[in-house]
């Protein structure tokens, strides 16, 4: 889902300033995660740290589809890469694009900590790269409610998180962004609790479909999209898909979110697609795809967003309505 703070137009009825100056139609909804699988070098060496400081378009080589794909159409790049949620960098759907292009995502080093056996401080390559097995890069396109589909180039947050041994204790995943208010603007604002923060449980975060982005569409993952690296949580609204992150903690109890600490009763902690359950302000009984245009009919809200088979199973003994 794509989100708002505090105005009553819905988020899927919200078109970029390209698109609206252009009076084209809205973009498509769906999100895409790789899956099938490819030996392949560092990332590191196929995304040179000046490419990445430059912002330019680099392949990612030889990335395959996911068994997982949808076989929705994705967006255009242009699309995908234009009209973003990223509130580091301000509220509007053109302003990450607008206001990350000087950003430079490298060097880039994410901390790893709590209940675990293998922590510390790792630079962007070393942590995405595994030491134990054929290092593997993902794609998968996947069905975001609200969203665009989207192909994803990544890695799977299991097999990244197999590597630094949780122990029995570690019941969550918690993500944390970057925070510097010099590089982005939008944290200068009190729209959030800053640095933004997320979480899964250990069962949602060893899903197959959970995937750590790295790029999209074959190419290095954009500033504006939230280079370098992303989470992909396709059967979840998208203000899970925590950007730029920097922390992963193992933790025993549940971690504080950005979202349900701004708007509890909007925002639950889980954020499953869940045609049953209303937000507070509109119905998400059925959906318009963006890029449908604005009078295409509306269709039906799947449950788990259409990923019912392979996550159901996560939730069976518990109440959707009041963990949301």
């Amino acid at each position: 889902m794509l989100i708002k703070k505090a105005s009553d137009i819905r988020p899927f009825e919200i078109t970029s300033k390209k698109n609206y100056l252009n009076r084209r139609a809205f973009i498509k909804a769906g999100g895409v995660i790789g899956g099938a699988a490819l030996a392949t070098p560092a990332i590191g060496a196929i995304v040179p740290d000046n490419s990445l400081s430059e912002n330019k378009r680099v392949k990612i080589p030889g990335v395959t589809p996911s068994e997982f794909s949808t076989d929705e159409a994705p967006n255009s790049y242009e699309d995908i890469t234009t009209y973003n949620n990223y509130y580091e960098f301000g509220t509007r759907k053109d302003d990450p694009y607008d206001n990350s292009q000087d950003f430079d995502p490298r060097p880039w080093t994410i901390t790893v900590d709590g209940e675990a056996e293998v922590t510390g401080t790792f630079d962007f390559d070393d942590f995405i790269k595994p030491h134990d097995v054929e290092e593997r890069i993902y794609r998968m396109r996947c069905v975001e409610a609200w969203s665009m589909v989207i192909p994803w180039d990544g890695i799977s947050l299991a097999d990244i998180i197999k590597r630094f041994k949780p122990t029995s204790k570690a019941k969550y995943v918690a993500f944390e962004t970057l925070y510097d208010k010099r590089r982005m603007p939008g944290q200068r604002s009190r729209v959030l609790d800053w640095p933004y923060r997320e979480g899964l449980t250990i069962a949602e975060a060893t899903n197959p479909l959970a995937i750590l982005a790295v790029g999209l569409y074959g190419e290095a993952l954009p500033n504006q999209n939230g280079a370098p690296i992303r989470l992909i949580t396709p059967w979840k609204y998208g203000f899970k898909g925590i950007k730029g992150i920097v922390k992963m903690s193992f933790v025993e109890r549940r971690p504080k979110t950005s979202w349900n600490l701004s708007a509890p009763h909007e925002y639950g902690f889980y954020a499953n697609v869940n045609p049953e359950v209303n937000h507070p302000r509109w119905s998400q009984a059925r959906e318009r795809r963006i890029g449908a245009g604005l009078f295409a009919a509306k269709q039906p809200t799947l449950m788990f967003n259409g990923y019912g088979e392979q996550v159901a199973h996560l939730y069976e003994n518990l109440d959707l309505r009041r963990n949301f």
